[in-house]
């Protein structure tokens, strides 16, 4: 130990009783007690080691710099290299917070010797020791920008587990710590669940592309905070104002994309590696003697202004709670509300004929309470948003409760964007139990839909906002959907309008879950339920076997993992891309059965076939085929629930959480599937047709003295047929017919039209219409037939006469289906056939008003 360090080691740490506290992660959020912590930081060094082999300057330089940061509003610095405890005492004093980095080989082939592997791990062991709880520590970094070249050496998953286990060496030393990672973008494909936040160095120098990228890596890293290790701007090549400018907007735009907290490269243009001074780069905020350069002045002041400026030009929001017996968790809710950082605003509560307390609690708030007769969900949103006074409104349910910037976060999103609604991810908080910890990681849950990093398909009900005109003009919710399904049926037909939904990751609520099997089962079969009324809405969005197929991509936790689909990484070129990223294959039309509720049917199915095994032994080879899709159902819920991640458990008992997240994986599509089928969606579900026609090929004209593109015939008999509640494809690029209405599994109408121009805007339009049987309902006919005649040669009677009965209920099913695709078609060619006429007939009537009015003057 040095006489400089024996010195200043024991100097006074100013930290607050709360200050004091240890970080921690709280949803998307980095916490010091109660407060948020945004991470305002500069990185510090490396230096050249002086003649005694230390890193750092002397405690003088030190304590200069420091007191600098702190006076420019920075509470945070990162080292690369493990810093001295006299280091963190001065750190301490002027109240930042140390990220302190863990140097080992990693730009080496490091697991080519097993001794490395040891001593690394000593190393890392070491450097906590080090460390272990001062009041200064943010967060250990495991590691920093491993080279692309030696993870594509090793594989992603060899270097996942490494680092893993670099995690638990420090989590060991010091378990109230924080640790972390530092990727960028060539390696970005990296799977770190297991790390506390997520890091990332991002060098970007235009502004839309930075914005872009923050809301891929917010989509990357979930749940997790988002810290920005490194950004900055060279000040040699581009000049010091411009370093300037473009450090103001960086930090701006990291923190308005939901970034936990933002370290500028670097402190000071000194940098030392590899044993060399690095001297044709000037990053730094001050000089290589300390002379403050102008970045440091616009860095201080857009700190001083986080997460946004003041002068943002917020609207007036309306918060709606709509409850109906949700005593036990609201005031959870109004407490959150009351909790809101926002200037703007006002809380509105819908009792919606409650019995319990309700009424009562919220009475105890400062909200506008309003009490009506139950008559569910969205009956209740349309109340509230009737009475809200606000431009935006935002529901919540009365079973979450905010992050007290939400309203900032979505209105910065409806300021900068012209969406007609915004959502945000909904968390489960921690505390909840144990089963409500598995819920989470469960599938079924309120999960968001993506079209891009920034466009949404579909926010859920419980953190949602729309700009009160939109919402007026469809008239709001639709009061069918009592109880789920009311914010599906919102997003669609707001979309239908042509507006466009957006989602922002760090507009946070906190969703408590179910914390029963039972509520959690329930809760699935009114999903079910809602799904099936949805289906009757927008019959387009659903297959035949009644499944709802997202444009978009789901994501959050709970999302079930096909078996069959692969990721892949692009690496580019020889792994020179500076963009590397990791795709997933969407699975075949095979791979996605197992993912439908509906494949519990298909097993259920291949059961009963393979009993008749006893009328009719070759049956019995069935047997291994579903006990094959059993199997397959198993193991496709396992590794799902694998991907669930449960940090606050002691490892003992993670794998009864595993277990139990499992069984839900299982019992979810069942539950789903009851709601459907209770409610009339099924896969043999009719169509509510009053008669049906013979399926052969017909012929039809129609004549029309209007004048229509090809596109608007089509779109209309289109429109026509969906209706009626069904739903029509559109013919591809090599299909020999433009639509196609398929009435079930089993059967299917096809429209194919030819139009003659006849000139003066007369047209004969041809319509040929057919029907034929899907693939499925040939394969189904003709295997049973097969069977059929198999166990005839046996003379196994009792399996020929089920088997039969069984062909021949799909024969009649498969014509019946026909018979309806037919009719349909039919009966959308007849009223487009009408409307024709009628518009002729008009268009006459005009012409013969305007020749009266032309003879009367």
């Amino acid at each position: 130990m040095t006489a400089q360090q024996i010195t200043v080691r024991n100097l006074p740490t100013p930290f607050s009783v709360t200050q004091q506290l240890r970080p921690q992660v709280r949803g998307k959020f980095l916490f010091i007690g109660e407060e948020k912590l945004y991470v305002c930081g500069v990185t510090y060094g490396t230096f050249r080691p002086d003649q005694n082999g230390n890193d750092y300057p002397n405690p003088r330089i030190v304590e200069s710099d420091f007191a600098t940061m702190a006076a420019k509003g920075i509470n945070a610095v990162r080292t690369y290299t493990v810093p001295p405890r006299w280091l963190l005492d001065v750190a301490a004093k002027h109240g930042l917070r140390v990220m302190v980095g863990l140097p080992w080989e990693q730009h080496i082939a490091f697991l080519e010797d097993k001794n490395r592997i040891k001593a690394i791990k000593e190393r890392i062991r070491s450097g906590v020791r080090t460390c272990a709880d001062h009041p200064a520590l943010l967060c250990y970094a495991i590691g920093n920008e491993i080279p692309a070249s030696i993870v594509r050496w090793y594989g992603r998953h060899r270097i996942e587990r490494f680092l893993q286990q670099l995690y638990w060496v420090a989590k060991s030393e010091d378990p109230g710590s924080l640790v972390t990672y530092v990727n960028y973008p060539t390696t970005e494909y990296l799977h770190l669940p297991f790390v506390d936040f997520v890091c990332f160095n991002v060098y970007l120098e235009q502004q839309d592309r930075l914005q872009a990228y923050l809301a891929r890596l917010q989509n990357l890293v979930g749940d997790r905070p988002l810290v920005m290790a490194e950004i900055g701007l060279d000040s040699r090549r581009n000049g010091l104002k411009k370093q300037a400018d473009v450090l103001d907007w960086q930090i701006r735009t990291a923190f308005a994309a939901g970034c936990a907290g933002a370290f500028i490269f670097a402190w000071t243009d000194e940098w030392h590696r590899g044993g060399y001074d690095i001297e044709d780069w000037d990053f730094g905020l001050t000089t290589r003697r300390r002379q403050l350069k102008p970045a440091l002045a616009a860095v201080g002041d857009a700190f001083a202004q986080v997460p946004f400026s003041p002068n943002l030009q917020l609207p007036f929001i309306s918060v709606v709670v709509c409850s109906y017996n949700g005593a036990r968790t609201i005031r959870d809710t109004l407490e959150g509300l009351a909790k809101v950082k926002y200037p703007h605003f006002e809380a509105i509560v819908i009792n919606d004929g409650s019995t319990d307390s309700t009424p009562e609690i919220a009475s105890e708030y400062n909200v506008r309470l309003i009490n009506i007769p139950q008559g569910g969900l969205s009956n209740a949103r349309n109340v509230g948003m009737r009475a809200a006074k606000g431009e935006i409104v935002a529901y919540i349910d009365d079973d979450a409760y905010p992050d007290p910037h939400w309203l900032m976060y979505l209105a910065d999103t409806f300021v900068h964007t012209s969406y007609a609604g915004v959502g945000g991810p909904n968390i489960a908080p921690p505390g909840d139990g144990a089963i409500a910890e598995c819920v989470a990681n469960a599938p079924g849950g309120p999960l968001h839909v993506l079209l891009s990093d920034r466009e949404a398909e579909h926010i859920p009900g419980c953190n949602m906002a729309f700009r009160k005109t939109c919402l007026q003009a469809i008239d709001g919710f639709d009061p069918q959907f009592r109880t789920a399904g009311d914010d599906v049926d919102i997003c669609w037909r707001l979309q239908q309008q042509g507006w466009s939904l957006g989602f922002n990751p760090a507009a946070v609520v906190w969703h408590h879950r179910r914390n029963s099997v039972r509520a959690y089962w329930k809760q699935q079969q009114g999903y079910g339920k809602a799904e099936a009324l949805l289906s009757q809405k927008f019959p387009e969005k659903y297959n035949a076997a009644g499944h709802l197929s997202w444009s978009g991509r789901i994501y959050g936790s709970g999302v079930m993992h096909a078996l069959s689909a692969k990721e892949q990484v692009f690496y580019g070129m020889w792994g020179t891309a500076p963009f590397q990223s990791i795709y997933q294959r969407t699975p075949g039309t095979l791979g996605a059965i197992p993912l439908m509720p509906e494949w519990y049917l298909v097993i259920l199915a291949l059961f009963g076939l393979a009993l008749l095994g006893l009328l009719w032994t070759p049956l019995w080879l069935v047997l291994p085929i579903a006990v094959v899709a059993v199997v397959t159902t198993l193991v496709q819920a396992s590794r799902s629930a694998a991907r669930a991640s449960f940090p606050n458990t002691p490892k003992s008992q993670r794998w009864q959480r595993y277990c139990l997240t499992t069984i839900l994986y299982l019992l979810q599509p069942l539950a789903r599937l009851r709601g459907r089928l209770r409610h009339g969606l099924q896969p043999w579900r009719s169509r509510g047709l009053a008669h049906l026609v013979l399926p052969r090929l017909q012929k039809l004209t129609i004549w029309s003295t209007v004048w229509q593109a090809p596109e608007a015939w089509l779109t209309s008999i289109e429109s026509a047929i969906q209706q009626t509640g069904n739903c029509v494809h559109h013919g591809g690029n090599y299909d020999r017919w433009d639509l196609e209405v398929p009435a079930g599994l089993l059967g299917v109408g096809r429209l194919l039209m030819a139009i003659e121009e006849h000139g003066g805007g007369n047209q004969l339009v041809r319509l040929q219409i057919w029907s034929r049987w899907s693939k499925l309902g040939w394969i189904l006919v003709v295997l049973f037939v097969v069977l059929t005649l198999g166990a005839t040669i046996d003379q196994a009677w009792g399996a020929v006469l089920k088997l039969s009965i069984i062909a021949l209920i799909l024969i009649f099913r498969s014509f019946y289906e026909c018979a309806i695709a037919m009719s349909l078609l039919l009966q959308a060619i007849e009223r487009k056939g009408v409307q024709g006429a009628s518009c002729a007939e008009e268009q006459r009537s005009r012409g013969s008003r305007g020749s009266r009015g032309a003879e009367e003057k």
